[in-house]
């Protein structure tokens, strides 16, 4: 039996090419003491490291995965286990060609080179086996490769034991996890128990069960992959090379081809999906290969091989090429389809590096070995964040019903507004019967079902006209109303009733609460009882973390309000803050609340209506940035004069059991004013673009700080704050980019058809090259859609200073065509109601 030491500075649980780049990360950080265990034995412990198919695709349009996926190609060839073989994305269909547009613009904007569109010939000449008649063209993308991932492992397991700083358990079992007063103390194994502070779990389709032990939750769970791998082939039998020919994804069949040696890989996503029980997981010893290489099922992969006879039937129709070696894999899926990192939300000291493949392994690894060090990760992981699910996220029902949906989906052609389908509805407001009447069109936020648009807005259409920017294009129509800019114009013009109920509430009472909200907060929160504050959080190193608003409703009494979408890991933030001597503590009123938002140059009228008249709503009673209570048909409400909108108008918060009341009093109090229910396509695309206003995820985020985001203040508070140094030194220094507000000068395509961008193009110079700040980060579209009242499309992103000129011509590319752009606003001011007269009438 392997000695385990009886102390650990962290303990990382599972030995496959994660737990490895988690050792040697955190010894390059810093950590000494590191162990690492594993039930298995190395290098090939029995997880999904030991049978992965080991290429990268480096383009992904998710900005945040396709910088993992580079910094661990970057990681590999520095340990020389990395073979560039190129890699090409057929299609079969006209809609995956318009999609590999689509892939090359990702890949303009986020700096992978090299990539373009190749005709079938052009596969041809790359790929001779290929029977090119099948395909339409491909995306090809010189960057692609070969990985030896249980090379990688080892080299980075020994780097680490090099330094000095790991001790490796092969062949022991975690048998529990101890946990005292919700701090992780240590890891209990059948060879003994070692005192941590700091545990990873980092054993893939195992990382739940792990977890369970400790009382938290990493929601995932186990699925089959299949592959095979056939040959000997004849064409290959002189290779002296593992892969000598592009690797090929055939994207509208969910499967990928590769040389494998003298064998030819075939993996596939397209069967059903067939999951499984973490604990039903078999044993290293009952396991004929492995515990992650189950036995073949080649009932759910046959119509998957007549694809591949059907692209390359010179290997897969030569009958002497025989089956060499049929698994169905198992590998890690999610909610969202996103890896889970970070501090469990339930237990402090326990970190989830979990569901993370191959690719993206050392990169993300090397971002979580710093989030834990310093919490300042290179590399924003904030759409991997652990502490973004809810409990329904963490449901097995929910689980698996989102994991099915999206395994099918995983080389799919996946709109950028696509809604998830299974497992719906699950949180509800109190109004959604009303919305349910006025034919909404409901999009999911954090659960919650949220109007999008209504149908009993379809009469604006005639009432605007043309002023709703109608679209033909079918992608941009997906999605989409032009109801939405119609809610829009009327909400503009008279007044709009709008749900948010999504949003996350959470009050911070005691003593200490407002020396901790000043810690984290940016802005001042120390004010009168009744005011409400607008504030950025930072981390360390002056990146954004979160945008939101926080009420003080007394002396020892303020409410945080945040976007329902990273509420949970707002309030993680929040509750990390709070200090330990208990003289302040969080109280969660997510679901004890429900928020209605009226907005409009008739709101004030309209709020008087419902309510009782006690409260003074008038300008002087009632002035912008402040909240108060407000009696609405019988139901005392905190109104928070506010708005996201760029109009007059209220967030009223109500208790959630008498929500339903209150809208009915502000809806029948509305319909003499010419009321509308506005869906949240206005509320957060439409108006806030007119507006300038940032968005957390598209303008906000780890890479770019407030200067540049264009939110410093004239002044800086004097009490300290996370991030304050840095803060200060930003704005003392030039910025290096600089969020702009641009309008799409001609939408008319080379067919003639207008088209409208959605977000993440390419921002070019008048040449058609890429623009890049002095960081090396290029300009991108972080925020796109109509401004129903300037009359154009509009886009936001960061350029360099010397672009960032009010009137200067750019281009933005979409679809494989580049349109004229303006900057018009080079900064916060909006291009409607610059000087917010508006939201202060």
């Amino acid at each position: 039996m392997v000695a385990v030491p009886a102390r650990a500075d962290v303990v990382v649980i599972g030995a496959g090419i994660v737990g490895n780049s988690m050792a040697y990360h955190l010894a390059e950080q810093g950590w000494r003491n590191i162990v690492l265990l594993d039930k298995g034995p190395m290098p090939s412990p029995g997880g999904s490291t030991g049978h992965a198919s080991n290429f990268i695709f480096l383009t992904d349009h998710s900005k945040e995965m396709t910088a993992f996926t580079v910094d661990s190609a970057r990681q590999y060839e520095e340990l020389d286990v990395y073979d560039t073989t190129g890699g090409i994305e057929v299609a079969r269909t006209p809609e995956r060609m318009e999609e590999l547009k689509r892939r090359v613009a990702s890949s303009t904007s986020w700096g992978i080179e090299g990539v373009r569109l190749v005709t079938p010939a052009e596969v041809k000449e790359m790929v001779p086996f290929i029977d090119e008649s099948v395909i339409l063209g491909g995306f090809y993308s010189p960057g692609v490769g070969i990985v030896d991932s249980l090379q990688a492992g080892t080299l980075m397991r020994q780097k680490a034991q090099d330094m000095g700083a790991l001790t490796v358990a092969a062949g022991v079992e975690v048998t529990g996890i101890d946990v005292v007063d919700g701090h992780v103390r240590g890891v209990r194994t059948d060879a003994g128990d070692i005192a941590a502070d700091t545990v990873v779990i980092a054993c893939g389709v195992w990382s739940p069960r792990i977890a369970r032990m400790a009382g938290a939750s990493i929601p995932l769970v186990p699925a089959v992959h299949q592959m095979i791998d056939i040959g000997p082939v004849p064409m290959f039998e002189n290779t002296t090379k593992e892969v000598g020919f592009p690797i090929v994804r055939d994207m509208d069949t969910n499967m990928y081809e590769r040389q494998h040696g003298t064998g030819f890989e075939v993996g596939s996503y397209a069967h059903r999906a067939i999951l499984m029980d973490a604990d039903d997981i078999p044993s290293i010893e009952a396991s004929a290969l492995s515990p992650t290489m189950l036995p073949f099922t080649q009932e759910d992969f046959d119509p998957q091989l007549e694809d591949a006879l059907e692209l390359f039937p010179e290997i897969v129709g030569d009958e002497s090429v025989g089956v060499k070696l049929a698994i169905n894999g198992l590998l890690s899926l999610t909610p969202d389809g996103n890896p889970i990192i970070g501090e469990t939300p339930e237990v402090k000291g326990l970190w989830s590096a979990a569901a993370i493949w191959i690719k993206e392994a050392p990169g993300i690894a090397k971002a979580v070995a710093e989030w834990m060090t310093t919490g300042e990760p290179e590399i924003d992981p904030h759409g991997s964040d652990i502490a973004r699910f809810y409990e329904h996220h963490k449901v097995d029902q929910h689980i698996n019903a989102r994991a099915t949906e999206g395994f099918n989906k995983t080389y799919g052609i996946v709109h950028p507004m696509e809604q998830w389908a299974s497992n719906r509805p699950i949180r509800l407001s109190p109004a959604y019967d009303r919305h349910v009447e006025l034919g909404a069109e409901f999009f999911e936020a954090a659960g919650w079902e949220r109007p999008f648009w209504y149908g009993t807005n379809e009469s604006l259409l005639g009432e605007y006209g043309e002023r709703v920017m109608p679209r033909k294009a079918e992608w941009e129509s997906r999605w989409w109303s032009p109801i939405i800019n119609a809610e829009h114009l009327a909400m503009r013009d008279r007044a709009g009733l709008v749900d948010l109920s999504a949003f996350a509430i959470f009050d911070i009472t005691g003593p200490g609460a407002l020396a901790a909200l000043e810690r984290l907060a940016v802005n001042k929160v120390d004010v009168a009882p009744g005011r409400t504050v607008y504030t950025p959080l930072l981390n360390k190193a002056g990146g954004i973390l979160a945008d939101l608003t926080i009420m003080r409703l007394g002396h020892d009494h303020f409410r945080v309000v945040t976007g329902g979408g990273m509420g949970m890991r707002d309030r993680k933030i929040f509750q990390d803050g709070l200090p330990a001597d208990g003289t302040a503590s969080l109280h969660d009123l997510t679901n004890a609340y429900t928020t209605f938002g009226l907005w409009g140059p008739r709101a004030r009228d309209i709020l008087g209506a419902a309510s009782d008249g006690r409260a003074d709503i008038s300008h002087k009673g009632f002035p912008f940035l402040s909240s108060k209570t407000v009696d609405i048909d019988g139901v005392r409400t905190l109104a928070s004069r506010i708005s996201y909108v760029g109009e007059l108008g209220w967030e009223i918060y109500v208790p959630i059991e008498q929500g339903l009341r209150v809208w009915d009093a502000l809806w029948r109090a509305g319909q003499p004013h010419g009321m509308v229910p506005v869906g949240i396509g206005t509320y957060a695309v439409t108006s806030r673009l007119e507006k300038g206003y940032r968005a957390h995820g598209a303008e906000l985020e780890l890479d770019f700080d407030l200067v540049e985001a264009g939110m410093a203040r004239p002044t800086v508070k004097d009490a300290d704050f996370v991030g304050r140094e840095a803060y200060l030194k930003k704005r003392d220094a030039a910025p290096v980019a600089i969020l702009c507000t641009l309008t799409v000068d001609d939408n008319t395509s080379k067919s003639g058809v207008k088209r409208y961008m959605l977000g993440r193009e390419p921002i070019l110079a008048q040449d058609g090259s890429p623009l890049v700040d002095a960081k090396g980060r290029r300009s991108y579209v972080t925020s796109a859609g109509s401004g129903p009242s300037v009359g154009k499309h509009l886009l936001m992103s960061y350029l360099p200073p010397d672009q960032a000129v009010e009137g200067n011509k750019l281009l933005v590319e979409y679809f494989g065509e580049r349109y004229p752009v303006t900057v018009a606003v080079a900064g916060a001011t909006p291009l409607f109601d610059p000087e917010n007269e508006r939201i202060r009438s």
